[in-house]
């Protein structure tokens, strides 16, 4: 029941943010925004922390992350921040973003398969925790640590090896994928254990599974093969080496209803059933989530240019496509998203309904947010809405057809269904497109 209301207070949200949205005069200076409800991320956090801190023995250790990646966008960095969130940081250019949003070092981890040298010495420096990707790695991390004396927690991203989910692209424990050391290559764990009892600097174990199409059995398989290799290390060393494990994240998102489901309390679940001892106060915990918190709370908003039939088929084209939902329009089995239809004053449309595409603005037939969608009639100037959009969307820009990033606000709703809305990210100009497709260099290949 708590879910249902919490489902249907987020799409009251979402209606009245629509309305405001046109009201205030959004979609009249561009013809595509991007929405972001802040008390939707407020409460994904609450239910993140509260689900671990209900389920660890009292004073363990637990770090929740956000994975930069999932909304690389510094004021979600910054709210999440004051919600007890660190970062996940994958490349410095994320690792930039969770700096300037003042994101404590120590609460910052980062995660990559490719570190520079110089990526690993500045980390190490400031005291962020560092995950090595493989054996290379390592060494690098062996001549870096002996050069300099650092306060960085550093740990081995593991491969449990454990198989693949629904999404090929998206499964990080399989057989060969590129990310960590393998952990059932022949030799494999004698090689890891040998890697701890040699460094006494190393500290952690990481690990994740995948995301979206992972099942919650695939991702507790995950965390219990790395719990065990703990265990068998820190036997193997004599002493309590390891002391922290870094679980990943990759809870699965609803992209069909407003539901949140699995929930985190779920994942908690599923983690307590798979491995018992995971929750009691032998190791500390580090978290990485990205698509759970942010996804549901993403809305984008378009205006309907034209309709038009062609075959028999109803067309609305609009100016949300490729460029704010690039997984959808090139994989649309695997990342489909909803459509809402709203009228052009934002009131939610009625109406029998009726088969349409609804095509994005760039130039190629496959440039679809979805295909003979069952939907009211959808008119010029009317309003689409894409929700679930938080994560992996609008927040990571694909710059086809010269598209400029459309404007990111954040929205709260008072009590008397007042919406506010805060300007985020602002919309590109043609000025900004310019210079970043090498205007002020004109004739430099004259």
């Amino acid at each position: 029941m708590a879910a249902d209301t919490h489902a249907q207070d987020a799409a009251h949200r979402r209606d009245r943010a629509v309305r405001a949205a046109v009201e205030q005069g959004l979609l009249d200076r561009e013809p595509v925004v991007c929405l972001l409800d802040v008390a939707g991320i407020r409460a994904s956090a609450a239910a993140l922390t509260e689900a671990f801190a209900a389920a660890v023995e009292p004073r363990t250790p637990v770090l929740h992350t956000f994975a930069v990646k999932a909304a690389p966008l510094v004021p979600v960095l910054r709210l999440l921040d004051a919600c007890g969130l660190g970062c996940e940081a994958a490349s410095p250019g994320e690792l930039a973003l969770a700096r300037a949003a003042g994101v404590p070092a120590e609460q910052t981890v980062l995660d990559s398969p490719a570190k520079t040298a110089a990526e690993l010495r500045g980390a190490l420096a400031l005291g962020i925790a560092v995950n090595a990707d493989n054996h290379q790695e390592l060494e690098r991390l062996d001549a870096l640590v002996a050069a300099a004396a650092t306060r960085s927690p550093v740990g081995l991203r593991i491969n449990p090896q454990t198989g693949a989910g629904s999404i090929g692209a998206l499964s990080t424990a399989t057989a060969t994928s590129k990310f960590g050391f393998a952990l059932r290559d022949p030799g494999a764990r004698e090689r890891l254990v040998r890697a701890f009892a040699e460094r006494p600097w190393l500290t952690r174990l990481h690990t994740h599974s995948g995301s979206q199409g992972v099942p919650l059995e695939l991702i507790a398989e995950g965390v219990r093969e790395l719990h065990g290799l703990a265990e068998e290390i820190n036997a193997a060393v004599g002493e309590r080496r390891v002391d922290t494990l870094d679980i990943g994240g990759g809870l699965p998102v609803d992209f069909a209803s407003d539901g949140h489901a699995p929930s985190y309390a779920e994942y908690v679940a599923a983690l307590r059933a798979a491995v018992p001892a995971l929750f009691d106060g032998s190791y500390g915990l580090v978290t990485e989530f990205g698509r759970s918190l942010l996804a549901k709370h993403g809305l984008v908003l378009a205006r309907v240019e034209y309709t038009k039939t062609t075959g028999g088929r109803r067309i609305a084209l609009t100016h949300a496509g490729v460029q704010l939902a690039t997984r959808t329009v090139y994989a649309p089995a695997a990342w489909p998203l909803r459509i809402l239809a709203y009228d052009a004053k934002g009131a939610p449309r009625t109406g029998a309904p009726v088969a349409q595409d609804v095509a994005g603005p760039a130039c190629f037939a496959g440039d679809l947010l979805a295909t003979a969608r069952e939907l009211p009639e959808l008119f010029p100037g009317d309003v689409i809405a894409v929700p679930d959009t938080g994560a992996y969307a609008f927040t990571a820009h694909y710059g086809y057809n010269s598209l400029p990033r459309p404007a990111v606000h954040g929205f709260t709703t008072t009590a008397d269904d007042t919406v506010r809305f805060a300007l985020a990210r602002p919309a590109q100009t043609p000025a900004e497109l310019v210079t970043e497709a090498g205007g002020d260099h004109r004739d430099a290949l004259l």
